[in-house]
């Protein structure tokens, strides 16, 4: 619109400049021509009527004869006395007086020209166009030949003047009118042909947001309603593609938490057994005790698979939440540490009296298993470091083995990752690190993965100190998260 209208203005702006100019020029000529031709006849009769040698009297009758015109213009007449003097005659010697007119007409008019075919006469006439005291005005002189008087006239341009102001202002008013009604018209077109294009446009935005129900009005046939049709089509095949996607990720939510679910009670009753057959381990056959024993490992193995599975059906479902409590982070460091017999393994470098609102059970979880991955991939010593910045919790976790690959670091804690294809099983399901990441995330933090220039893994763990906004303490759901039970709901 904006383009439309400076291309309008341009346009209107040119042709009134070009109407101005050639109705100033038309009017200007006009009346010039006029006067300057009833000039030179009243001076041709005049000098006709003058005696040879005129005196100031004569001029001054003659000047006044001929101010007395259509053109209303006044006449300076001056010429040689019989005395050898000079005699300026003007009809109106307080207006017209030979300082208004200037030196280089003065000369043109005195000039003799040389005579020939293409010049008959020694003198001409000459115009020039002046400002006298903010006024325009014309002013002509010629001599008249044989020793003759010179005669002056001026015009007053006024009246010209204020008519070319009027035009003026009329085509200011007609270009100002144009340039309304050019956007207009541009606002008419970019409603005509750009609002469709808005409305692809809020459509599209709205898609991306994913409201995938969204469509068009379709109307016309032209290029844009061919445009919108082909949205609304795939609009619809991709909102069934994605209704068919999330309803198969909701039955394999479905199926993982069932499957937990149903694992748990038979699972239970093997563990029971595991655990008297390890009691009782001492006492068997020297042949079967490895049997039991893998028997008992891979039953704790399926427990604690089982166990994150469930966890992360949680987090899938949305249905995880917080169990506030103020906690020494040190002495939650600690605690973790000690459950877990790593005392001798851990560096912990952390002062007591840090204090944070959190949930001390997620918490114990991502430490768990930052620290034990640590352990196992890394080796010891591993040195865990716990320090504030402002109102955030920032707790590292540094091993000293030979790091992570750079290309394994993206997708440390992608669920089910194994760095090595070559090993896919192993003590580890593969979780840890993702069940510890949704851990902080639901405390509203973050966990990074860097190695450290000095060699080794660091895990950064970095958490509000005050997660209340984000708590839903002594809610149900938290209470069963928190015995390990399902959610009653």
């Amino acid at each position: 619109m904006l383009v439309f209208a400076l291309v309008a203005l341009a346009a209107a702006v040119s042709a009134s400049g070009i109407a101005y100019w050639l109705n100033r020029d038309a009017v200007l000529t006009r009346t010039q021509d006029a006067a300057l031709d009833e000039f030179r006849k009243a001076l041709r009769d005049t000098a006709n009527s003058l005696p040879r040698v005129p005196t100031c009297p004569d001029l001054q009758d003659a000047a006044h004869q001929m101010a007395d015109n259509a053109q209303k213009y006044e006449v300076l007449l001056s010429t040689r006395t019989a005395n050898g003097g000079s005699c300026p005659a003007a009809s109106a010697p307080q207006m017209f007086t030979m300082d208004m007119v200037p030196d280089s007409l003065v000369r043109a008019v005195n000039k003799r020209r040389a005579q020939d075919h293409d010049n008959r006469a020694p003198y001409h006439l000459y115009w020039q166009r002046i400002t006298h005291h903010g006024t325009p005005y014309l002013v002509g002189g010629a001599k008249v030949i044989d020793g003759g008087p010179t005669g002056y006239m001026l015009k007053s341009l006024e009246n010209e003047r204020q008519d070319l102001n009027s035009l003026g202002w009329s085509l200011g008013i007609a270009t100002a009118l144009a340039l309304i009604g050019s956007a207009l018209l541009a606002q008419a077109a970019a409603s005509t042909v750009l609002r469709p294009v808005q409305r692809l446009g809020e459509a599209a935005q709205r898609w991306g947001e994913g409201k995938l129900d969204t469509r068009l009005e379709v109307s016309g046939s032209d290029e844009l309603a061919n445009l919108s049709r082909t949205f609304n089509r795939t609009a619809e095949r991709l909102e069934k593609k994605v209704a068919e996607l999330s309803a198969r990720e909701a039955a394999s939510r479905r199926f993982v938490a069932d499957m937990s679910h149903e694992l748990r009670t038979p699972l239970t009753a093997i563990t029971a057994v595991t655990e008297v057959l390890e009691e009782e381990a001492d006492a068997l056959d020297p042949m079967i005790a490895p049997a039991v024993q893998l028997v008992v490992s891979e039953t704790r193995r399926l427990n604690d698979l089982v166990e994150n599975l469930m966890e992360v059906t949680r987090f899938d479902a949305g249905t995880a939440r917080l169990v506030l409590d103020d906690v020494d982070v040190a002495d939650q460091v600690t605690a973790c540490i000690d459950a877990r017999a790593w005392l001798d393994a851990v560096e912990l470098d952390a002062e007591r009296g840090i204090m944070a609102r959190l949930d001390p059970r997620r918490l114990d979880v991502i430490l768990a298993n930052l620290i034990g991955n640590a352990l196992k991939h890394g080796g010891s010593p591993v040195r865990v470091s716990v320090c504030t910045e402002g109102e955030r919790l920032v707790i590292n976790v540094r091993d000293h083995g030979p790091g992570i690959p750079e290309d394994v670091l993206p997708h440390v804690f992608d669920r089910f990752y194994k760095a090595s294809a070559s090993r896919p099983r192993s003590e580890g399901s593969g979780l840890g690190l993702s069940i510890a990441l949704e851990n902080a995330h639901i405390h509203g933090g973050e966990i990074t993965a860097a190695n450290s220039p000095e060699g080794g893994a660091v895990f950064t763990l970095v958490l509000p100190r005050d997660s209340s906004e984000l708590g839903a303490e002594g809610s149900g759901v938290a209470r069963a998260e928190s015995e390990g039970k399902e959610d009653p709901r």
